[in-house]
C-alpha cells in the first residue's frame, strides 16, 4: 500500500490486521502436541532474534504452527547486528526489497516508512538508514505479537532420539523441542577470522574485529590501524574518526580495492531465487568466484571516510609482522613499518559446523562439502569444504547413514548455508526467497513425523458432512 501523506502508525496497524484476516492469517494448529514428565514440547524452537528469526517465526505461524520460541542473547531491541557492531550508516542493499513480508503489503519497509513519512518521504529515500531498519524490526516484532524471549543464550543442543532435542541455555532451565532454527547470522556459522599473526602476537587489549563492540570514544586521539578491504573497514575508520580518533589507516593487500559487488548481478537476474536449482558443480564454481570478491563500501562510504583527516588507505600492503612497541603496536608492510596504538581487523569470518559450541555433540556427524563433492583438480577451496551440505530446506545432513537421527530436525537458517543455497538465511537480498523454502520444510518435516497417526485418523475419519436423506422427505401440506 502507498499513502501520499502519513496515515500513522496505529492506521497502518488496523490495516494490517484487515489485510492478515483477507489472507486467512491465524487459525488453530495443525501439529499434534507432544508431552513429556521432563516438560512441554515446542514444535519449533528458532535461535536468533533478528531479521531472519523474526521472519521464520511469522512464517511458521501463517502456516499455523504456533507452538513456537524465538530465543535471542540481547537485550530486546537488540537482537542483530544493528545496534550492536554494525556501523554503517545505511544498509547497503536497494530500498526496494521486501525480503521479510511475505506479500503483505503493510507488513513491507515502505507501507511501514510511509505511515509516517508520506510517500515524498519514501521517494527521498535513498538507501535505509541503519536505525530506521532496527525501529521496523521492533514494530515487526511488536505487531505480529511474536513469542520471543530475550537474554537466552543457547549452549548447548542435546539430541534425545525419537524426533526431540534438548535445549540446554545459559542462566535458565533446559527447553524441549522437535525442530530447531538456528537463525544465527553471519557468524552463526562459524566464527569471525582473526589471522594467527595477530592472534599470536599481540594481548587480547590491543586489537578487535570489526564484529565486536568497539569504544572508539575512549581511542579519542589514538592512531589504529585496520586490516582488509571489505566495506566494513571503512563504516570501522568513519566510526572511529567521528568518533575523534587521530588516524584510521585501512591496509588492503590488493594492488586496486575491489569495483565489483556480484550481488547486484544476482538480484537482478533471478540468481538469489534459483541458484539452489544448480548442481553441486556449478554451486562450487560460483562460490570460488564469489568468495573471490570483496565486498567494496559504498559510493557515499567511501567518500565520506576519504574526505575525513586522519583516513588513509594503503594499497598492495598486506601486514608481514607485527610487535608489540612502546605500549602499541608495530606493523610491518613491504612498503614500511608503521606504528599504532590499536588494531581493528576487517577479516571475515570462516564457516564450519565444528567452530559452534551449541553443535558440539553433533559437529562431527554434520556432512561438510568435503564429504560430498570432489572439485575439479587444482580447484579446491578449503573455505568451501568446510561449509555444511545442506538438504534443500536447509537441514543439516549426515555424514553417514547412521548420523540422520541426532540431526533430524536441525535447520541451520545462517550464513553457513552460502554454499549450498546461497544468499539466504543471512543477506536480505536473499531471504524472500530463502524464508519460504525453510517455513516449507519445517512444516513438511513436522507432517511427516506424524505420518503414521496422521494416516491411521484419515483412514478411522467418519464424520458426516452431508446430511440429506433419499428419498427426500417431503411435507405434508394441509388439504
Amino acid at each position: 500500500m502507498s499513502v501520499a501523506e502519513p496515515i500513522g502508525l496505529a492506521a497502518l496497524e488496523a490495516e494490517l490486521t484487515r489485510q492478515l484476516a483477507l489472507i486467512g492469517h491465524g487459525g488453530p494448529d495443525w501439529t499434534r502436541p507432544r508431552a513429556r514428565p521432563d516438560g512441554a514440547v515446542y514444535d519449533v524452537v528458532i535461535v536468533g532474534g533478528g531479521q531472519s528469526g523474526l521472519a521464520a517465526a511469522f512464517g511458521l505461524m501463517r502456516e499455523r504452527i504456533s507452538n513456537l520460541l524465538v530465543i535471542d542473547e540481547n537485550p530486546a531491541g537488540y537482537e542483530g547486528p544493528w545496534e550492536t557492531y554494525a556501523r554503517m550508516i545505511t544498509l547497503r542493499t536497494p530500498k526496494g526489497l521486501n525480503p521479510i513480508d511475505f506479500g503483505v503489503p503493510a507488513l513491507t519497509y515502505r507501507a511501514w516508512w510511509e505511515a509516517q513519512h508520506g510517500a515524498q518521504g519514501w521517494e527521498a529515500v535513498d538507501k535505509i538508514a541503519r536505525g530506521d531498519w532496527m525501529a521496523y524490526l521492533r514494530w515487526y516484532r511488536r505487531v505480529l505479537a511474536l513469542p520471543v524471549r530475550n537474554e537466552t543464550r543457547l549452549e548447548l543442543i542435546e539430541p534425545l532420539g525419537g524426533g526431540l532435542h534438548r535445549l540446554h541455555l545459559a542462566d535458565a532451565a533446559p527447553i524441549l523441542t522437535r525442530k530447531v532454527v538456528l537463525a544465527t547470522g553471519i557468524q552463526g556459522g562459524g566464527e569471525w577470522h582473526v589471522p594467527p599473526m595477530v592472534a599470536e602476537a599481540l594481548p587480547r587489549e590491543l586489537y578487535a574485529h570489526t564484529s565486536e563492540p568497539i569504544d572508539y570514544a575512549s581511542l579519542a586521539g589514538k592512531r589504529i590501524g585496520m586490516l582488509g578491504a571489505g566495506a566494513s573497514a571503512f563504516d570501522n575508520a568513519n566510526a572511529a574518526l567521528a568518533a575523534g580518533v587521530a588516524a584510521a589507516e585501512i591496509f588492503v593487500r590488493r594492488k586496486a580495492l575491489p569495483r565489483t559487488n556480484p550481488i547486484r548481478f544476482m538480484e537482478r537476474v533471478g540468481f538469489t531465487g534459483r541458484y539452489p536449482a544448480l548442481d553441486d558443480a556449478a554451486k562450487y564454481k560460483v562460490m570460488a568466484c564469489f568468495l573471490g570478491h570483496n565486498q567494496p563500501p559504498t559510493n557515499d562510504t567511501f567518500e565520506r571516510a576519504a574526505a575525513r583527516p586522519g583516513f588513509a588507505l594503503h594499497l598492495g600492503a598486506p601486514w608481514l609482522s607485527m610487535e608489540r612497541r612502546d605500549g602499541g603496536v608495530r606493523v610491518t608492510t613491504p612498503h614500511g613499518a608503521h606504528d599504532f596504538d590499536f588494531l581493528v581487523l576487517s577479516t571475515g569470518l570462516v564457516s564450519d559446523p565444528g567452530l559452534r559450541p551449541e553443535l558440539r555433540q553433533v559437529a562431527d556427524k554434520v556432512a561438510r562439502w568435503a564429504d560430498r563433492f570432489t572439485p575439479p583438480r587444482g580447484q579446491a577451496n578449503a573455505l568451501i569444504d568446510a561449509h555444511p551440505y545442506l538438504g534443500p530446506a536447509f537441514e543439516l545432513l549426515g555424514r553417514d547413514d547412521g548420523d540422520a537421527e541426532a540431526l533430524h530436525g536441525l535447520f541451520a537458517f545462517n550464513y553457513s548455508a552460502l554454499i549450498s543455497l546461497g544468499l539466504s538465511a543471512a543477506a536480505l537480498s536473499g531471504l524472500k526467497a530463502a524464508l519460504p523454502r525453510l517455513v516449507q520444510g519445517v512444516a513438511d518435516q513436522l507432517f511427516v513425523d506424524d505420518r503414521e497417526a496422521v494416516l491411521a485418523d484419515f483412514l478411522a475419519y467418519d464424520e458426516a458432512e452431508f446430511l440429506g436423506e433419499w428419498p427426500a422427505r417431503k411435507k405434508e401440506t394441509a388439504a
